[in-house]
């Protein structure tokens, strides 16, 4: 499927397949929709862009944030694990998706902190 502007394009990687009642989203990251990094070493800002694209990615597959299933956050840091935790309560309702947070030693731009991939359904 496509997303206008997609910052993964340059990439070669799709946003998401939709494959019957189901959307898997790639990992989603605080990248704008011109390329740029939103939010350089900022934790809250960059988990703010990056569930703006999870938000679009789902839009544009005919779902959205109260269908997610299965989220998989990687972090560089997990002293910011309550702010996952802030997150998760702000941005899904019960019953809440399972979930999987994992630190990670880096992510595929050196400024990002955080990634998210999401399945959802339709």
């Amino acid at each position: 499927m496509e997303v206008e502007n997609d910052p993964l394009a340059p990439y070669f990687i799709a946003p998401a397949w939709r494959v019957g009642d189901l959307v898997l989203c790639s990992g989603q990251a605080s990248i704008a929709e011109d390329g740029s990094i939103v939010g350089e070493g900022d934790f809250d800002a960059q988990l703010a862009q990056t569930f703006a694209n999870i938000e679009r990615v789902l839009a544009a597959a005919g779902s959205d944030l109260s269908k997610v299933i299965k989220v998989v956050i990687y972090m560089t840091d997990m002293a910011h694990f309550p702010k996952i935790v802030e997150a998760r309560q702000r941005y899904f309702k019960p019953p809440y998706p399972a979930d999987t947070t994992v630190e990670v030693k880096g992510l595929a731009l050196p400024e990002l902190m955080v990634e998210i991939d999401v399945t959802a359904v339709v």
